[in-house]
């Protein structure tokens, strides 16, 4: 049961970990933690087809903590997310959250589910998650607390007062002559990015926007290259720049008909349009995205993967943009500081608007040879243990190993060689190593990967 309590967020299978008595009681301790800023809390879900479920489960446990639930249907995260900078008017009064929920299994498959939590503006995550599983699952052991059910919700127009905003910070864009297609995965995209690009005239083609948790087409997770396959096939119709989106649109791919632009690269571009910005990166992005930002004037700064951490970060530092490789893009330059994958949507087709060639200015860049993101797996229990037998490691490697100029230790172990770098850090929501190598030249970026990997044994040898 613990398990499901994860660093960023919760998250389970339905009925099986994710039940009526959990989810009762998630909502409780979710909305004692709320109630210390307010009584109102905006809770929203995805297409999967026992998100209703959970949501009236959770509404349950809200009520036993005091706190009202203001429902926002069936949205995509950002949506979610973007309630808890809006006052909305209910039972004759006005209303701000004090926090938010989005139940979503994101890009998992459907028998997933799950909860974003947002408080007091900023994410709910980490040790306080932790703190409430563990709680869970004491009271499950002893059987001695039953959550009465109750159905009083008040509606919210969430989703139209997105639309809305969305319109007016990208009016200029309207009749914008480029072809666009983009691909929602049966998601949620759809909901609100169908209307936006009907209003704005643009010429689009979508594919898969009807919301079905099922996911018939294709499952909803851009990073994976098979999931591309529909949306890659427009350019052959005449598209000229193409977009997908995860389960929940919280994360973005972008494409053209040379490039999947990754996250890292894609905050490049952004930083383009802004003056001096200071972007932050999470320890998977390429070292050519820090290095070009700083020479133009900016200030990029590298933090932990995960996308509490950089929201928390963003605010921390009043910085104007960070990113994940995996397409989580935070803009909190004229937004407000959270992952949305249609605002990077009008933000991209602003780009374009403003004349810039994004495979041109990608050209441009120094040429690096980069491996897709490799798991190693290994155990719960063990994967923290390895990182750090491997960087005991690191300190006396073989006489083989290739040469160190600095250990980066911001969040698991980033070396960097002469040429390039190499990353291990332990999943935070599954049982692996995540690696990923980079170098200016092919060969060496092949030999960092095999001289890491093999210390990467080594430790697991000695934690086992």
């Amino acid at each position: 049961m613990q398990s499901i309590f994860r660093e960023y967020d919760i998250r389970g299978i339905y009925e099986e970990e994710l039940n009526e008595t959990v989810t009762k009681m998630i909502g409780y301790f979710l909305g004692k933690a709320i109630k210390k800023h307010g009584d109102w809390a905006a809770i929203g879900y995805d297409a999967r087809s026992h998100s209703p479920i959970l949501f009236g489960y959770l509404v349950s446990g809200l009520a036993l903590a005091g706190v009202k639930t203001l429902d926002a249907g069936m949205v995509p995260t950002p949506v979610n997310y973007f309630c808890n900078y809006q006052t909305f008017d209910v039972a004759g009064q006005k209303v701000t959250p004090a926090g938010s929920i989005m139940i979503t299994g994101s890009h998992n498959p459907s028998q997933y589910n799950g909860f974003k939590i947002t408080i007091n503006k900023l994410p709910f995550f980490g040790e306080d998650i932790y703190a409430i599983g563990k709680k869970i699952t004491r009271l499950l052991a002893t059987q001695s607390m039953l959550i009465p059910d109750a159905h009083t919700t008040y509606p919210i127009n969430a989703k139209e007062r997105y639309i809305a905003y969305m319109l007016n910070e990208f009016n200029f864009l309207k009749g914008f002559k480029k072809q666009i297609a983009y691909d929602c995965g049966n998601g949620v995209a759809g909901i609100v990015i169908d209307e936006i690009f009907d209003r704005l005239e643009l010429s689009t083609t979508g594919l898969f926007c009807e919301p079905d948790g099922t996911f018939p087409n294709h499952h909803p997770d851009p990073t994976i290259e098979e999931n591309l396959h529909d949306i890659k096939a427009e350019f052959a119709n005449g598209a000229e720049v193409a977009f997908a989106f995860d389960g929940d649109a919280d994360r973005i791919a972008v494409l053209t008909p040379t490039n999947n632009i990754k996250g890292d690269m894609l905050a490049l571009l952004y930083s383009q349009d802004m003056q001096n910005p200071t972007v932050i990166g999470e320890v998977k992005c390429s070292q050519v995205m820090y290095d070009t930002i700083n020479a133009r004037g900016g200030k990029a700064v590298m933090y932990k993967t995960g996308h509490s951490n950089l929201k928390v970060k963003l605010k921390e530092l009043h910085a104007d943009l960070a990113a994940e490789v995996s397409g989580h893009i935070f803009f909190n330059d004229r937004y407000f500081g959270y992952d949305d994958a249609i605002y990077a949507t009008l933000r991209t087709l602003e780009l374009l608007y403003h004349g810039i060639d994004m495979d041109a200015e990608l050209a441009k860049l120094p040429r690096v040879y980069s491996t897709e993101e490799l798991k190693v797996k290994t155990t719960e229990t063990q994967k923290f243990a390895i990182i750090d037998q491997l960087k005991i490691e690191l300190q006396n490697p073989p006489a083989s190993f290739p040469h160190i100029r600095d250990i980066i230790d911001v969040d698991g172990v980033r070396v960097i060689f002469d040429t390039g770098w190499g990353l291990v850090r332990a999943s935070n929501t599954t049982p692996v190593l995540v690696t990923r190598f980079e170098s200016t030249d092919a060969a060496d970026a092949h030999r960092y990967e095999e001289a890491l990997n093999a210390l990467i044994a080594t430790a697991q040898s000695k934690v086992a």
